[in-house]
């Protein structure tokens, strides 16, 4: 099983809804077994697979807490597609999870559906917390989605500081897919100066681009709301995350 995060501090930049397309784009389109991560506190992930998340009882806050075993949380989505949902509680656990070793209570837990899936797909926080410490400690790679704005642009030194500093502690291995340029309306003067720099920005710190981009449509939150893949609709955005499907199989052989 590969682990892959799907990680950005700065929000609304895609980061869900790449994870969702993804997630759904490798089992529908290529047969593959996933498993998808929400480890962010919202559960927007969750609620989009179609999770009650009234009658969630065990989440993956209660396999850190050691309260129950990873595989009772496993929540089946669609054929070869299941989820673990984080939990509202999550939200405190930068202030909770504060033992030596906290950064590797993820990967451990994983170990246990290694040969169940061909991909674990990890949805994180807008924030640069220990659950995202422990997503990129857990993972093999990351892909990075950033909109074409100044706002992207400026967070991607952070993040790039951020594992960095993972590398160097907890996870040496750790590799960056590329960036997905997101929610981009090419129309516009803006959005092209900006993809130009942040292609520019990339390439000065060795991260790759993909080829694919996400274009900005209303295709995707009418995804979210009716809790079903893009992939069902005739949309640019659902032709544009099958494309970054087979793009990312390629790099990932």
């Amino acid at each position: 099983m590969k682990i892959i995060t799907i990680g950005n501090q700065k929000g609304g930049c895609a980061k869900t809804s790449t994870v969702w397309a993804l997630g759904t784009g490798l089992t529908k389109l290529k047969r593959k077994r996933v498993l998808m991560i929400d480890l962010d506190a919202q559960r927007n992930l969750s609620y989009t697979a179609g999770i009650n998340l009234l009658d969630t009882e065990h989440t993956l806050y209660h396999v850190f807490k050691n309260d129950t075993k990873l595989k009772a949380c496993i929540n089946a989505v669609s054929v070869n597609l299941d989820i673990v949902c984080g939990g509202l509680e999550l939200s405190q656990a930068d202030m909770e999870f504060v033992q030596t070793g906290r950064e590797y209570m993820l990967r451990e837990k994983l170990e246990v559906v290694q040969d169940d899936y061909d991909y674990c797909i990890i949805d994180t926080e807008p924030h640069l917390g220990v659950m995202t410490t422990n997503a990129l400690t857990a993972s093999d790679s990351v892909i990075i989605p950033i909109q074409a704005d100044i706002y992207g642009l400026q967070g991607l030194e952070q993040l790039r500081g951020f594992i960095d500093t993972i590398r160097k502690y907890s996870n040496p291995s750790l590799e960056i897919s590329g960036i997905l340029i997101t929610r981009l309306d090419a129309r516009t003067t803006l959005a092209q100066t900006m993809t130009e720099q942040i292609q520019e920005q990339a390439q000065a710190y060795n991260i790759p681009v993909f080829d694919t981009r996400i274009r900005q449509a209303v295709a995707v939150g009418e995804s979210a709301l009716l809790q079903e893949d893009i992939y069902g609709t005739n949309s640019t955005v659902a032709q544009d995350y099958a494309q970054f499907v087979d793009e990312f199989l390629k790099g990932d052989k």
